[in-house]
């Protein structure tokens, strides 16, 4: 209906509806924005007669370039675009496979590839803005996070953050940051998130800044724990604290290697205090908080070969491989876990998943009996590999990798679906491409073709 305000100048316009509301996807908008580019990509190759990779290869920022400042005021801290899609092109014989295709096609088989090459924004403050594009984010968009590392008298470590995971694995990677730079045993460090009580200050998970804000909070006040028992160190071995040096988990006397405590041996005698320096109060801890001075950009390139049926539409995935840049990576694992469970999702959206209404807006696909989530037997094996170029934005040099694949997969198995079918002079099929939806334009395409 349509009412009037009062005291405006306007008639503002109610509109009541039962459709699902809207939130952020993982990914929050590169997706979409992506899937934007990366289709007139290809159709701008097509304009041009020009192969999808060459128009990507000659767009691309070159290495040498960056830091890259974009049309926007947005500095992409660093990256090599070239060398991840020259990577997914030898990883799929991509020569060999235009021949294969060429035989298929004339066979009347529909095989196709498409690609994808994105970078995205992550690691979200910095608080103080980025001038010319984000003149200043906020709370709900960024700004610091807060980490914490406490020496208990048996040497064990408590490690404090304000980055909730939900299934990152935050716990494995603080950790591991905490053991490297500490030389303590993993077994000996607990993480704890999530509990005000304990950790009364952070920001939260999102944005893939879990590592690259969170994780370098963590590192920061490592190095605090450093620079104190150093100073302990110095007072229990009687030398002078330029003359203590750290490595592994060891402070020693430079030229006298025999003389040297472990942290841990440094910890306990940190509640001693008759142990302690002259100004020293007992304990072992440390906190930080990390603001970045500007975002993280990781980038990557995504290939994938298709199948298409032509009698029932079905859409089946050869090959997916993507090459994935995060920067420094902590745990090789956890990273191939989330670009497998990011790559499932962004095929999800591409190929399967859909809200529906019927004429009279009644949800029909309610429940997960008829709202399609892929398993394992509708997905292929992913093959992934990385480079690695370390962001100079933190002092671990990492990114992030949350939200890479689920941004990358989706533009990229709508360029191969489009491709495998474009003998039938097919340029565009809306997401998801289900076997119905491409059936019918098979049909029409081959009932009227040109």
């Amino acid at each position: 209906g349509c009412y009037k305000v009062p005291n405006l100048q306007y008639d503002a316009h109610l509109v009541l509806t039962n459709t699902m509301s809207m939130d952020a996807y993982r990914g929050a908008a590169r997706p979409e924005a992506t899937y934007i580019i990366e289709r007139i990509m290809d159709r701008g190759a097509k304009e041009l007669k020009m192969d999808p990779t060459e128009i990507r290869l000659r767009n691309f920022p070159q290495p040498d370039e960056f830091p890259f400042t974009t049309t926007v005021g947005l500095v992409y801290d660093s990256g090599n675009y070239p060398d991840a899609l020259k990577k997914v092109l030898d990883l799929v014989e991509y020569d060999k496979f235009r021949e294969k295709q060429k035989k298929a096609w004339e066979e009347g088989r529909y095989l196709g590839i498409g690609f994808s090459s994105y970078t995205e924004i992550c690691g979200w403050g910095p608080s103080a803005g980025v001038e010319g594009a984000y003149p200043k984010t906020n709370a709900i968009l960024g700004k610091w996070e807060y980490g914490s590392v406490r020496f208990d008298p048996s040497g064990k470590i408590t490690v404090g953050t304000g980055s909730s995971p939900h299934g990152q694995g935050n716990e494995t990677t603080f950790a591991q940051i905490v053991a490297d730079q500490l030389g303590v045993p993993f077994e000996d460090i607990i993480v704890i998130h999530g509990d005000t009580a304990q950790v009364p200050y952070g920001v939260d998970t999102y944005a893939s800044r879990s590592a690259s804000v969170g994780g370098v909070a963590v590192y920061n006040a490592c190095q605090k724990v450093k620079t104190k028992a150093m100073k302990l160190a110095a007072n229990l071995l009687e030398a002078r604290l330029e003359d203590i040096t750290f490595q592994t988990g060891k402070a020693s006397v430079k030229g006298s290697p025999e003389k040297s405590l472990t942290i841990q041996e440094i910890a306990k005698s940190a509640f001693v205090a008759d142990k302690l320096p002259a100004g020293e109060e007992p304990g072992l801890e440390a906190s930080h908080f990390f603001d970045p001075p500007n975002f993280t950009f990781p980038f990557g390139t995504v290939a994938i070969t298709v199948e298409v049926d032509p009698g029932t539409g079905e859409v089946k995935i050869l090959k997916y491989i993507s090459i994935e840049d995060c920067g420094n990576v902590i745990n090789p694992s956890i990273v191939e876990g989330q670009i497998h469970g990011g790559a499932a999702q962004g095929l999800a959206q591409a190929l399967f998943e859909e809200v529906v209404y019927d004429e009279d807006g009644q949800l029909v696909n309610s429940s997960l009996v008829d709202y399609f989530v892929p398993t394992a037997h509708e997905l292929p094996k992913f093959h992934t590999d990385r480079t690695v170029t370390p962001s100079p934005v933190n002092p671990l040099g990492v990114k992030g990798i949350g939200e890479a694949a689920t941004i990358g997969s989706p533009p990229a198995v709508v360029n191969a679906v489009v491709n495998a079918l474009s003998p039938l002079g097919v340029t565009h099929i809306d997401m998801p491409l289900k076997p119905d939806r491409v059936w019918k334009i098979i049909k029409d395409r081959k009932a009227n073709p040109g």
